[in-house]
C-alpha cells in the first residue's frame, strides 16, 4: 500500500496493538507474571538509594553537623546493615528485572509466532488476483521481518519503556515528598522532552516505513534473481541484475540511515535536557542544603533519584524510536490482514455427494483488466469420464479455463457447475478435494520424493505411495538412486530433470484418486522420451476420470475424446479429433 503521508498516522500504534490483541488471551498468566515482576523491580529501584542517604546523614552527624529532624549516628553495625542492604536491594532488583524480561521475551516471542502462523495462513487464502500483482519478495519480508520487529512493541523496547514510566512517576512521587520546589525542575525537563520529541516521532516512523518499503523491494529483487538464475547467467544478465540490486541495497540504506539518525538525534537532545536539569538541581539543592532546608543525605538522594529517573527520560527518546520504527512494520502487517480473501465458501455450502464428474460452464464471462475480456459469453459441458482436450493460441482463456474449474477465480457473468451444482455454493476445501491438477511446471518443495507424493494424500499407506510412483513412472528413475523414494528434493526440484518432475506431479495426482483431472500443458518442454512416458502416464490416470486437457501438443490432444479450439475467449469448434479442422488448429497453435 503506498504512502501518502511523511507523518505518523494516529492510527499506526493502534493498529499494531489490534495485530497482536486476539493473542494475547493465550498469554495471560505469563505477562501478567512478567507484570507483578516488573512492579517489583520499579519498588526496588525507589529503595536502592536510601541506605546511601541513611549512611550519609548519620556520618554528617556524627561529624557534629546539625541536622534538621532525627536519625541514627554513623556505626559500624549501621554501615554493615547498610550494605547489607544495598546488596539485597540491587539482587533483588536483578531477580526482578530477569523474570520480568523472560516472561515479556516468552511471552513476545510467543505472539509473534502466532501472529506469523496468522498471517501466513490469510495469505494463502487470498485469490489469484492478489498474488497476481503482489511482489512476492516483499510479502515474504513482511511475514518474517516486519511480524519480528513487532517483538519491540511489547518485549525490547516496550517493557523497558513501561519500567521507566513506572519508575518515573514513582520517584517523582518521592521526590515532592522530599522537596517539590526542585521536582519542578523535573517536571519542566520530562514536558520540553514531551513536546520535543512529538515531531522527532512522526519523523522516524515516516523514515522507517520508507526503510521497511526499501527492504521489501530488496527481498524481491534477489527472489526474483534467485529464482531466475538460469535465465540470467544464459542472457547475461548478472551486471543488469547487480545494478538493479544495488541501486535498492543503496536507497534502504539511505532510508535506514535517515532513521537511525533521527532517533540518534532526539536521544542525544535528551541528553543535553538532563544535563541542564541536573546542573539546575546541583546548585539549587545545594543552596538549600546550606540554608538547612534539607539534610545532605536528601539531596544525595534527590540527585539520585533525578539521574535515575532522567535515565528513563532519556531512554523514553530510544524506546520511543524503536516502538515508532516496529510501528511502521506492524501496519505493514496490518495491510495484508486487510486485504478480504475474493475467493471464500458460502456460509451454508451445498453437500457434494458421491461426484460424479459432470462439469459445465455457462455463459461465462471474465476479464482482468476493465475493458479486456478474457472470457466472452463460455459455454462448455463435459460428461463424467471424459477426456477433452482444449487447444488454442496463447492467450485465449485456456488456463483460465483451468482455474475457474478450481474456483481460484469467480465469473463475472454466468457459472460454473460440478455436478449441477455452482462452484460458490461448494465449500473449498470439498471441492477441490474432487480435482487432482498437473501443470506445466511441476511446482516440487522440499523434502524427500515420497513427500511430495504424499501431497496428494496425506494419509495414505507407503503401499499407496508406493503403488501411484509406479503408476507415473517414477520407480524408473529412482529405482537408479541411491536412496530411491527417501531422495531428498533440493529447492523447487532443481536436482531433478523435467520430465523426473513432471512424473512425480503425476505420481501425486494418482494418489489423489480424484474424480476430475485437471491438466495445463502436461507435456510442454519435454524431451520425446519423457513426453511418451508422461502421456502414457495421463492416459491411464485419465481413464474413468473426467479430464481437461489443456495442451499446444497435437499428439496428446489426438487421444482426447473430444477436442475443443478456443478463440478470443470463445469456444469456436468443438468435436471428435479425426474429425477436427486441424490446419486451424496448427494456425491457432503457431500464432
Amino acid at each position: 500500500m503506498a504512502e501518502t503521508s511523511e507523518t505518523l498516522r494516529p492510527t499506526a500504534l493502534r493498529r499494531t496493538l489490534g495485530l497482536i490483541k486476539p493473542h494475547l488471551h493465550g498469554q495471560k498468566k505469563l505477562l501478567a507474571g512478567g507484570g507483578l515482576l516488573l512492579m517489583l523491580e520499579v519498588v526496588f529501584r525507589v529503595l536502592e538509594p536510601w541506605p546511601v542517604k541513611l549512611v550519609v546523614d548519620a556520618v554528617t552527624r556524627s561529624l557534629g553537623a546539625d541536622l534538621s529532624g532525627s536519625g541514627p549516628s554513623a556505626s559500624t553495625q549501621l554501615l554493615i546493615a547498610a550494605g547489607l542492604a544495598t546488596i539485597s536491594i540491587v539482587g533483588l532488583r536483578a531477580v526482578s528485572n530477569y523474570g520480568s524480561t523472560v516472561c515479556f521475551a516468552l511471552g513476545g516471542s510467543r505472539i509473534a509466532t502466532q501472529l506469523r502462523a496468522r498471517v501466513f495462513d490469510h495469505v494463502q487464502g487470498l485469490s489469484r488476483s492478489y498474488h497476481g500483482k503482489a511482489r512476492s519478495g516483499d510479502v515474504v519480508q513482511r511475514l518474517v521481518a516486519d511480524v519480528g520487529r513487532l517483538q519491540e512493541v511489547g518485549v525490547t523496547a516496550g517493557m523497558p519503556l513501561l519500567v521507566n514510566c513506572f519508575t518515573l512517576v514513582a520517584m517523582l512521587g518521592v521526590m515532592t515528598w522530599l522537596d517539590p520546589l526542585l521536582t519542578l525542575i523535573s517536571l519542566g525537563a520530562i514536558l520540553v522532552f514531551v513536546l520535543s520529541s512529538r515531531t522527532s516521532t512522526s519523523k522516524i516512523t515516516s523514515a522507517s516505513r520508507k526503510t521497511r518499503r526499501s527492504e521489501g523491494d530488496l527481498a524481491n529483487i534477489a527472489q526474483e534473481t534467485m529464482a531466475g538464475m538460469t535465465h540470467v547467467q544464459a542472457y547475461g544478465m548478472e551486471g543488469d541484475r547487480s545494478q538493479h540490486f544495488r541501486g535498492s541495497n543503496v536507497k534502504s540504506l539511505k532510508d535506514g540511515v535517515k532513521a537511525r539518525k533521527l532517533a540518534a538525534a532526539l536521544e542525544r537532545r535528551t541528553d543535553v535536557l538532563v544535563g541542564i536539569a541536573t546542573a539546575a538541581v546541583l546548585y539549587l539543592g545545594g543552596t538549600r542544603v546550606l540554608q538547612g532546608a534539607m539534610t545532605p543525605g536528601d539531596l544525595v538522594i534527590f540527585l539520585t533519584y533525578l539521574k535515575t529517573s532522567m535515565k528513563p527520560l532519556r531512554d523514553l527518546a530510544k524506546y520511543t524510536g524503536r516502538i515508532a520504527r516496529a510501528s511502521a512494520s506492524g501496519e505493514r502487517v496490518a495491510d495484508i490482514l486487510d486485504v478480504e480473501p475474493d475467493i471464500v465458501s458460502p456460509p451454508h455450502p451445498l453437500p457434494l455427494r458421491k461426484v460424479r464428474g459432470a462439469l459445465a460452464l455457462d455463459e461465462v464471462d471474465l476479464e482482468f483488466e476493465p475493458g479486456v475480456p478474457v472470457l466472452r459469453g463460455l459455454s462448455l459441458a463435459v460428461v463424467p469420464g471424459e477426456t477433452v482436450a482444449v487447444v488454442g493460441p496463447s492467450g485465449s482463456g485456456k488456463s483460465t479455463l483451468i482455474s475457474l474449474l478450481l474456483r481460484l477465480l469467480d465469473p463475472e457473468q454466468g457459472s460454473v457447475r460440478l455436478d449441477g451444482i455452482d462452484l460458490r455454493n461448494l465449500d473449498l476445501g470439498v471441492l477441490r478435494r474432487q480435482v487432482a491438477l498437473v501443470q506445466q511446471d511441476a511446482i516440487l518443495f522440499t523434502g524427500t520424493i515420497e513427500d511430495n507424493i504424499r501431497q496428494g494424500s496425506p494419509d495414505a499407506t507407503d503401499e499407496e505411495v508406493l503403488h501411484a510412483a509406479r503408476l507415473a513412472r517414477v520407480v524408473e528413475f529412482t529405482d537408479r538412486l541411491p536412496d530411491g523414494l527417501q531422495t531428498t528434493v533440493t529447492e523447487r526440484g532443481s536436482s531433478l530433470s523435467g520430465g523426473q518432475k513432471q512424473r512425480i506431479s503425476l505420481a501425486r495426482a494418482f494418489l489423489r484418486d480424484a474424480p476430475v483431472l485437471l491438466l495445463d500443458e502436461p507435456t510442454t518442454g519435454l524431451d520425446p522420451e519423457n513426453v511418451e512416458l508422461v502421456s502414457q502416464a495421463i492416459q491411464e490416470l485419465a481413464r474413468g476420470r473426467t479430464c481437461v486437457m489443456v495442451t499446444h501438443d497435437l499428439e496428446t490432444a489426438r487421444w482426447a475424446d473430444r477436442l475443443i479450439l478456443i478463440e478470443e475467449g470463445q469456444v469456436t469448434w468443438q468435436g471428435p479429433p479425426d474429425e477436427a479442422p486441424w490446419e486451424r488448429v496448427l494456425e491457432d497453435l503457431n500464432g
